[in-house]
């Protein structure tokens, strides 16, 4: 009952009512043109084409167009090319000394690196378009093309990236004017869209007899676990003490209050599998339209459900888990800044011991993250390749789902307790001394 009381208050607010549909509709604008062809393709044909061929890759990255990309629409590119400048950028800040300035000028650093952000969005959108126009003219001869040439490869480039620039400004408006992260929810609503399709699909095999009832019950009861595991990591923090020094300003006293500094078990979040995923299966799905044995023969040890594949996949998730955390957390600054405001940790001294400590107890929460980030995404792959398992709703793409579902609820939380905070106030409103 609580929770239905939730979402019934959510619509007695009437602000909090019109960013709930904003960011419905914008959403379903988003799905709308998931399913608008790209012009000059035979995109039915293609999607066959390229999920045979494409492999694990292709399935991966049509997650995150929700399936615009196997069936090349005007969303084909979805939102990974922003995704993909955003991450470039944010390392940059970290390599170039001037766009950490920049990054650390506040407001205005920040609106600086967002524009610079679009404009590498833009570019990578017209390399990747452009891309996917001369691949497909070579693919099986051009036979999915009507009209191949360069005019068919301009209007794939603008029509590709006008769509990617339109998502990333149906995700800015969702952020400021909808609750929620845009762009989480943009992805979210592509994985999501495809659920009802695996979950009917599962339904047909155990109709035909290739599944029992009882399997289908073990995986929903594993995949509630799953995101009960999920929800208890993404929430679990190390809360590391922090005392503030007395200072006496005139007649004031300010200072000497507790605090904490929460440290993230899980830094990361979705980066990790993002990039290890990526970097292992780019080469095995260009070997998978290559005809040489030997090509063909590396890619099927790359294929996902292979031990070769699965000993590199964990290994990169640790790998980027440690160098991500690295570039997002740096214990040097933090120490600095709890000096300079006169705070400390009880026991530590301040400066170079505080980052050490810092850092051996961040060292220790990403391992733990980093084992959580590999098991959650090993059990998609132990259960396709041993029990064939019809669908691919794990992984990755459950990370994110329950990773938005629970930031796009805090948010709402966080709306309705300030709602009522200020409905309190108004009984009796509180007036301070003149």
């Amino acid at each position: 009952m609580g929770i239905i009381s939730s979402f019934q208050n959510i619509f007695k607010i009437a602000e909090l009512k019109s960013r709930v549909i904003f960011t419905l509709s914008l959403l379903i604008v988003y799905r709308i043109g998931a399913h608008i062809p790209t012009p000059g393709i035979n995109g039915e044909e293609l999607s066959k084409f390229l999920m045979d061929k494409g492999g694990a890759l292709m399935g991966f990255f049509d997650m995150f167009s929700g399936g615009a990309l196997s069936r090349v629409t005007i969303f084909a590119l979805g939102i990974m090319p922003y995704i993909s400048a955003s991450i470039i950028f944010q390392l940059l800040t970290v390599v170039i000394p001037a766009l950490g300035k920049i990054a650390k000028e506040g407001e205005a650093g920040r609106k600086r690196i967002t524009r610079y952000t679009r404009y590498g969005t833009v570019v990578i959108a017209v390399i990747q378009s452009f891309g996917i126009a001369v691949g497909l003219e070579t693919m099986a001869e051009g036979a999915f093309i009507q009209n191949p040439g360069w005019s068919f490869r301009l209007l794939t480039v603008i029509t590709l990236t006008s769509g990617t620039a339109f998502i990333m400004w149906l995700g800015e408006q969702i952020t400021e004017r909808g609750i929620g992260n845009g762009i989480s929810l943009i992805i979210f609503a592509g994985i999501v869209a495809r659920f009802p399709n695996a979950v009917l699909s599962t339904v047909r095999l155990m109709q035909a007899g290739e599944l029992s009832i009882f399997f289908v019950l073990f995986l929903v009861a594993m995949m509630v676990a799953i995101v009960g595991g999920i929800i208890y990591m993404e929430r679990g923090q190390r809360k590391i003490p922090v005392q503030y020094a007395k200072r006496v300003v005139g007649r004031k006293v300010y200072g000497g209050q507790s605090t904490h500094l929460p440290l993230k078990v899980n830094t990361a979040g979705v980066i990790p599998p993002i990039f290890a995923s990526s970097i292992i299966m780019f080469p095995a799905t260009i070997a998978g339209f290559i005809t040489i044995p030997w090509v063909q023969g590396i890619a099927k040890q790359l294929a996902p459900g292979t031990a070769i594949y699965t000993a590199l996949y964990v290994g990169m998730i640790f790998f980027f888990c440690f160098f991500y955390t690295a570039v997002v957390f740096n214990p040097v600054d933090i120490a600095d800044n709890l000096k300079k405001y006169g705070g400390y940790i009880p026991g530590i001294r301040p400066g170079q011991k505080t980052s050490e400590y810092i850092y051996r107890v961040l060292s220790r929460l990403t391992f733990v993250g980093a084992i959580y980030l590999a098991v959650v995404c090993i059990i998609p792959e132990i259960l396709i390749g041993r029990f064939n398992v019809p669908f691919y709703f794990g992984g990755t793409s459950l990370l994110i789902v329950v990773g938005v579902a629970l930031d796009t609820v805090s948010q709402i939380e966080s709306h309705l307790l300030t709602r009522s905070y200020e409905g309190f106030l108004r009984k009796g409103r509180i007036k301070g001394r003149r």
